[in-house]
């Protein structure tokens, strides 16, 4: 499986795992730690729903030439976070589900091949981005911030295809990272992925590889050296 494969069947799909522990959540539960750095579980709930929000903005762009950005501006997106993290666990698990619904239609009007040149605006005057990558983001969305959620859904419950997927991007972008160091990444399920000089080899099981590259978790991971530090933000 490619970025260009992921379909809004497959966004679906993990959506509704997400929704099953999400509806399962009481007030207390909303308001303890996620494994986002300085984010509540309600912080992160709120994150998926605006994301489900941006994403619709962004097919509709990609798809009907609206000229809508994904998000107004990068702090109005934080601010929209922090703002709606208040909220109980039922309103925050409508707002999840309510939103999740209004982008189904709309992502499954987006095929990656046939949408190779087509761009969007992050931000107005922002970065531009691909169009096709649209399913292949919020599905790293859903899934990923299923794990923070730490209620039960951990990298190990990936399904294999996605953690393979989900591994390869991490490669990808951290080769072009600023600092990035030379690593060869092995996994106990066979991967095999270098990135730059592939001089340090890092071995893991590929829910602990996982960990580590996407939340710098090394409890599972071993090197021939000392395992490095990631760069921030890649």
């Amino acid at each position: 499986m490619d970025r260009s494969d992921v379909t809004s069947r497959l966004v679906d799909e993990q959506t509704d795992r997400l929704l099953t522990t999400v509806a399962s959540f009481t007030d207390d539960d909303v308001r303890g730690p996620s494994l986002c750095e300085g984010w509540s579980r309600a912080h992160v709930l709120t994150h998926l729903a605006r994301n489900a929000e941006g994403i619709a903005r962004a097919a509709r762009a990609a798809t009907s030439r609206s000229g809508e950005t994904m998000y107004a501006g990068q702090s109005q997106r934080d601010a929209d976070i922090e703002a709606g993290a208040g909220r109980s666990a039922a309103e925050l698990a409508e707002d999840v589900r309510h939103t999740a619904a209004q982008l189904a239609p709309l992502l499954a009007q987006v095929h990656p091949r046939e949408l190779p040149d087509v761009t969007f605006e992050r931000t107005p005057g922002g970065e531009h981005v691909f169009a096709a990558r649209l399913p292949f983001m919020r599905l790293r969305e859903v899934v990923i911030h299923h794990v923070d959620l730490d209620a039960g859904f951990g990298f190990e419950d990936v399904d294999e295809a996605v953690g393979e997927l989900f591994l390869r991007d991490a490669a990808r972008r951290l080769e072009v990272a600023a600092d990035a160091p030379g690593l060869r990444l092995e996994t106990t399920t066979g991967d095999r992925v270098i990135v730059g000089d592939g001089r340090l080899t890092v071995r893991a099981p590929r829910a602990g590889m996982l960990r580590w590259l996407l939340r710098r978790d090394a409890r599972d991971v071993t090197s021939d050296g000392p395992v490095p530090e990631l760069p921030r933000g890649f």
